[in-house]
This record gives structure tokens, C-alpha cells and sequence, in this order.
């Protein structure tokens, strides 16, 4: 039995030959590596930008009410003062 490609695996076909005979060419690759990395900037935003929301405002200072926050930050101050006595002992 004969199998014959379909029009849209035909097509599949062309493109991948072409874009590897298009990226055999190393100042190509630059270009392709270049544009997909732009691509990425624009879709993910960078280190840089996340900076942007600092300071935290929050951060070390629990509000008095709060009382799971202040629960938080008194078990973590007790976890390093046990972890300090063991080592000494």
C-alpha cells in the first residue's frame, strides 16, 4: 500500500528543512538566538524589574495585632537561639 503525506505533514516537513538550512548559517543563528531572546524579555519580565517592587514594606517589622505574623517571627527567633545553644554545648 502506497501511504500518501497529507498536505499539512507536508508543510510540517518544508518548514523544519527550511529553518534548519536557514539556521546552517551561523550569523543566522545570531539573529534567531537575538530575536527569541527580545521575545523573552517582552514576555518575562527581567531580575531588574521585579527590583522595582522593593522595598518591602513589611519585612521584619510585624504589626503588634498580627498575631500569626509575630507567631512566625517568634518561632524563627527561637529556632536560631536553640540552634545556637546546641553548637555551644
Amino acid at each position: 500500500m502506497k501511504r500518501v503525506l497529507s498536505m499539512s505533514s507536508l508543510l510540517a516537513v518544508g518548514v523544519g528543512a527550511s529553518a534548519a538550512l536557514w539556521l546552517s548559517n551561523k550569523p543566522n543563528r545570531i539573529k534567531a538566538e537575538t530575536l527569541l531572546r527580545d521575545w523573552k524579555r517582552k514576555i518575562m519580565p527581567t531580575v531588574y524589574q521585579k527590583s522595582e517592587e522593593l522595598p518591602i514594606h513589611k519585612g521584619g517589622h510585624p504589626h503588634p495585632d498580627d498575631i500569626e505574623d509575630n507567631k512566625m517571627v517568634d518561632e524563627g527567633a527561637m529556632y536560631s537561639v536553640q540552634f545556637y545553644n546546641e553548637k555551644l554545648q
